[in-house]
């Protein structure tokens, strides 16, 4: 990759403690725009790594000394490119304004792959570290997906054999920390409910393949297929005065026993059916982990018809373990983790921080665990002060040893909007139910 010259390197060389002369270091990667929001504060750089993700990354002329590792959401159904991260860059940008250098990378395949994600961000933190500077503290942050993909980093690379440490601390937001065997447990139940209704994916004119594979292994369905097929079924991407009385009768029975939303069952179907089919290939080796045997099914216009003949199967129990020690946190946490989350997230129900709560109290980590909740009807949709306050209440607790509190954070919230717009919407009275009171509808009868 080209030199691009020593006067970007000059500056965040001085603000660093430690920092290598520009002689001893390697090239600066390539310049890439900044997002307007950044342009005039920022430097941003771009790589494609050895591994085929590509990596992004801003170093603010005023920088900190401090480094921010971002963890994106998804599995995007897409495959990366060099632009990837620039609107995670653009939407979190106000770390940046507020001095922090901020590094992301794209996974380096789109679909399903925790422990796969976790490494690529750990290497963006290692090409900062190489390319452009070494940063006196290490934030980790992940959003949706990418919180579970920190929640997985932090596990596995913030501290090393010796006792030093690669993060100082995590901070994540709208995380689905419930892991993958809760993430996509709801999405089993949709998927044999779906086709119970729908009987067109596949058809019954069309080579049949078992519902956990989520499409046919060769099928060549695109994003735009899979919308196609769902809305002939529900109508949903039609106003409801245009629906057929069949796929208004269909939809409603769907959202009844699933409980999702309506304006979410397409991004739910994706998870469970060309997901699904990355998960198999990709994770399990061909084999199911998934399970709906036993499942009892309430919430439709007949529920005993339903449960008769829904497809059933059994999931094979090394696809279980196999997906398990992928992507389920073990709840140990080696550094401090601030987690918030809106309680009225439509996406990653907010429940799910009951379930890491529950994983991190189990492994004996709860003194690294603060949760805080916010209110916005949006997921990721917490305002810049709200994240603001969260990254702050971090620092202070590896700075100084104070642990925050959600009263404190709620508190450093209201400080920050006299210069970060938004609101802040924190309930630092809030507790989540568990996690099993969620999705209610899916019962397991005794054998």
């Amino acid at each position: 990759m080209r030199y691009t010259g020593t006067a970007g390197f000059a500056l965040f060389a001085f603000a660093m403690t430690g920092a290598a002369t520009a002689q001893e270091k390697a090239a600066l990667p390539d310049a890439t725009a900044c997002p307007d929001s950044i342009a005039a504060i920022a430097t941003c750089y771009t790589a494609k790594h050895e591994t085929g993700a590509y990596i992004t990354a801003a170093l603010p002329k005023s920088w900190n000394g401090n480094l921010v590792v971002f963890a994106h959401g998804g599995p995007s159904l897409v495959p990366p490119t060099a632009d990837s991260s620039k609107s995670d860059l653009d939407k979190y940008s106000y770390a940046v304004r507020r001095g922090f250098a901020w590094v992301a990378s794209s996974y380096r395949r789109e679909g399903y792959g925790v422990a796969m994600a976790a490494q690529d961000s750990d290497n963006a933190r290692k090409f900062f570290i190489a390319r452009v500077g070494k940063p006196q503290r290490t934030i980790l942050h992940g959003a949706s997906y990418g919180g579970l993909v920190g929640a997985k980093l932090i596990e596995t690379y913030a501290k090393n054999p010796d006792g030093s440490v690669n993060y100082d601390g995590a901070f994540l937001n709208s995380g689905a920390v419930t892991g993958a065997t809760l993430n996509y447990e709801h999405r089993v139940d949709l998927r044999a409910v779906y086709q119970y209704y729908c009987k067109n994916l596949p058809r019954p004119d069309e080579s049949q393949y078992p519902l956990w594979n989520g499409v046919a292994a060769d099928s060549k369905m695109t994003l735009k297929d899979l919308d196609a097929v769902v809305d002939a079924c529900t109508g949903v991407a039609k106003p409801a005065a245009e629906r057929s009385d069949q796929q208004k009768q269909n939809l409603a029975n769907i959202l009844g026993v699933i409980g999702y939303p309506e304006g979410l069952l397409v991004r739910h179907m994706q998870a469970a059916t060309l997901l699904f089919r990355d998960i198999v290939k990709n994770t399990t080796g061909g084999r199911n982990p998934f399970s709906n045997a036993n499942v009892r099914y309430k919430g439709s216009s007949d529920d005993a018809a339903l449960n008769r003949d829904v497809v059933r199967f059994n999931a094979d129990p090394a696809a279980v373990a196999a997906i398990k020690a992928d992507g389920d946190p073990t709840g140990l946490l080696p550094v401090p983790v601030v987690s918030i989350h809106s309680i009225n997230d439509p996406q990653v129900v907010v429940e799910a921080q009951s379930a890491y709560r529950d994983a991190v109290k189990a492994a004996g980590g709860t003194d690294h665990l603060v949760q805080a909740f916010t209110d916005e009807r949006g997921h990721t949709a917490q305002s810049p002060p709200e994240l603001a306050a969260a990254l702050d209440a971090l620092m202070q607790w590896i700075e100084k040893g104070t642990k925050p509190t959600p009263q404190s954070i709620a508190a450093g919230c209201e400080q920050l909007r006299a210069g970060l717009d938004g609101p802040c919407r924190y309930h630092p009275e809030f507790t989540p139910k568990p996690y099993g009171t969620r999705y209610y509808t899916r019962e397991v009868a005794v054998r």
